[in-house]
């Protein structure tokens, strides 16, 4: 085996990503600009195990005590041995990807031309025959499908079981997503041809060849969400219905396949999974998130086996994992203030004495971690410095650091410095942010920056960086969470369940007006809104909907029709198509648009397609011809200089 050359030098000024913590936690595993590094955790050593040349390593994975990695790099996959440093390319089927090492770091198993393989064997652990021999052509082993990566957070196909010894794999059939025979290929963002989402099925498969299927109703529950596969434990799974209403967590005997309901979750508008569950506690129990709205409660928690393990006043956001012992995890939150997320210590021993979470950050900010052991490595950003500062802990005490980004250079313009509240009587997230240059006095059009369904307004300095130079071409910037946004508590986001966009622009419009009385600068009369994908939809349908207030908008690859939009986000806030026709039509911009109703003239909207959304701008464009315009140009100079002529213009 070839050992991979070291193509360019050790680069320590970019930050680290894709930190992984050994889980004895005495090794911390990190890129930076590209390169595979380790961290020691005893001695604080860092060491630069692999930086080919080109583009890079953009991802990779260890086994569980972080002793070995793997990675592709152009196809090729590497194993590095993260004690000695050594790296060799292994031969493969054929271009790879998503290498993962068994977790006691004896066989790599990775994806190749549909199919999963195993590193060290000609044979095939699971895929399809050739489709000229019968096999299917939209088949593919270990993938997720697209609708779990898009919106489940589930980027993984397949796992391998504690031992080593067995895989868990995702078959994927994406034959009922494409169009009709001799029908032409079509974006689901634009046709309804593509509604159908992908069969997925899941399978236990032995490494020696033999396997089982794993059993559960597909057809009620379509969609899987997540997937978890502890020590000492079998396999568990969260499936969800279609309309998101109604989940279970099952449990999978590892030997048989078969299933058993250990916890269901419903909601009436939607069921939104908490990251990192479920999953199995050190005693066994199942920790699983779910929802409070009863009793004074409006939480998004955690519970084991039933018992309540957060506060009510905590907003669970991902578990991060075990704290050394077992009688803890490591949770993400917020408490209080959607705009920052913090670290928590959560009790979860079986008659603890109540509920134990304790917050262990203390500067304002956007904190998250990695933990192994009693080693954690907390990533932190922040309005007060650039990028993310990873400080690496063990037990209570900070043992050391893994590098930040380059200090700003001689010259440098000064950060952002967005002014943060809460405002009416819905307590909306808000951020105001002025051109560096502004004299208190000088009114400024607004700029209302659409997220869209997103977290908008964080106390993190590179979400503003980029809205400072909006800002900076003569514009006060308007940040608003509206409900429907996450982070607040669970019926702030699901009210919007069928009227999301009434509620969503009241939010809007009620903020800028209380705003105005806060900031005496913001020129109300001149107001213009942009946004990406949903956040594009809403400032077309600002415009539309509300002219005498929203006097134009940039719409850059907007959602046009909700009905033809992918259905798993689509039935997320609208509910099933076939339940609420009417409600389709109501967020549709091509049916605004062919009836405005009595809002007055219409206010210019700029339309950027990209490949997706294309054909519908093009026909939303045919209905409002002389409100219109498409535009391929997404620069700040263009786009701001476009905006300004239309708040010139008279009788917009």
């Amino acid at each position: 085996m070839a050992t991979v050359e070291r193509g360019s030098r050790p680069d320590r000024r970019s930050a680290p990503r894709q930190v992984v913590v050994a889980a004895d936690g005495s090794r911390v595993v990190f890129l930076r600009a590209g390169q595979l590094w380790g961290y020691e955790v005893a001695t604080g050593a860092e060491q630069l195990v692999a930086a080919p040349p080109g583009p890079g390593i953009t991802g990779y994975a260890t086994d569980a005590a972080a002793r070995v990695a793997a990675f592709p790099v152009r196809g090729q996959l590497f194993r590095a041995d993260l004690v000695t440093g050594t790296v060799v390319a292994v031969p493969t089927a054929g271009p790879a990807s998503d290498p993962r090492p068994d977790p006691t770091g004896q066989r790599i198993g990775y994806l190749a031309g549909g199919a999963l393989h195993l590193t060290g064997t000609d044979s095939v652990l699971a895929g399809e025959p050739d489709p000229a021999r019968g096999g299917h052509p939209y088949v593919t082993w270990g993938r997720p499908d697209p609708t779990a990566a898009r919106h489940f957070g589930r980027d993984q196909g397949w796992w391998w079981a504690p031992d080593g010894r067995s895989v868990l794999a995702a078959r994927v059939d994406q034959a009922r997503t494409r169009p009709p025979a001799g029908g032409a290929e079509r974006s689901p963002r634009s046709s309804g041809l593509l509604r159908a989402q992908a069969g997925v099925s899941l399978h236990l498969l032995d490494l020696d060849g033999g396997w089982v299927d794993v059993h559960w109703d597909r057809e009620t529950y379509p969609y899987l969400v997540s997937v978890c596969w502890s020590e000492h434990a079998d396999p568990l799974i969260a499936v969800l219905r279609r309309p998101q209403q109604h989940g279970l967590v099952l449990a999978v005997d590892a030997r048989t396949g078969e299933t058993q309901v250990h916890a269901e979750l419903a909601d009436p508008r939607w069921v939104e999974p908490i990251p990192g569950t479920p999953c199995h506690l050190a005693d066994g129990r199942v920790l699983v998130g779910g929802e409070l709205a009863h009793d004074g409660y409006d939480a998004r928690c955690l519970f084991a086996d039933g018992t309540l393990l957060t506060p009510p006043s905590l907003y669970v956001r991902r578990v991060v994992g075990r704290v050394s012992g077992g009688a803890e995890i490591l949770v993400e939150g917020s408490a209080g203030e959607p705009s920052e997320q913090h670290l928590f210590r959560v009790a979860t021993a079986a008659g603890a004495g109540g509920i134990d979470a304790r917050r262990i950050t203390t500067l304002p900010g956007w904190h998250r971690a990695a933990v192994g052991g009693d080693t954690r490595v907390v990533g932190s950003q922040s309005l007060d410095h650039p990028g993310t500062r990873w400080t690496v802990w063990r037990g209570d005490e900070p043992v050391g650091q893994l590098g930040s980004d380059p200090p700003g250079q001689p010259g440098q313009a000064a950060a952002p410095q967005p002014q943060l509240q809460r405002v009416t009587d819905r307590r909306l997230p808000t951020g105001v942010l002025y051109p560096r240059w502004h004299v208190a006095g000088r009114r400024l059009p607004v700029l209302v920056d659409a997220a869209g369904l997103a977290q908008g307004v964080r106390a993190v300095r590179a979400d503003w960086l980029p809205r400072q130079a909006w800002a900076d071409t003569g514009f006060a910037v308007v940040v608003v969470d509206h409900r429907g946004t996450p982070g607040v508590a669970p019926s702030f986001e699901k009210v919007v369940h069928r009227r999301l966009g009434d509620l969503a622009l009241a939010d809007l419009a009620d903020a800028l007006a209380t705003l105005a009385g806060k900031h005496p600068d913001l020129d109300l009369d001149r107001v213009a809104i942009r946004g990406h994908g949903v956040g594009g939809w809403l400032a077309a349908l600002a415009v539309l909907r509300h002219p005498e207030t929203f006097r134009c908008a940039v719409a850059e690859a907007p959602v046009v029709d909700w009905a033809t939009h992918d259905p798993a986000y689509a039935q997320r806030y609208l509910g099933p198509p076939d339940d609420g026709t009417e409600v389709y039509q109501h967020h549709s911009l091509l049916a605004v648009a062919a009836d405005p109703g009595p809002t007055g003239p219409v206010g210019p909207i700029r339309l950027v397609p990209d490949p997706e959304t294309a054909a519908d701008l093009a026909r939303l464009a045919e209905l409002l011809p002389s409100a219109t315009t498409v535009s391929h140009t997404t620069s700040i100079e263009d786009t701001t200089g476009w905006i300004r002529e239309q708040l010139r213009t008279p009788g917009h």
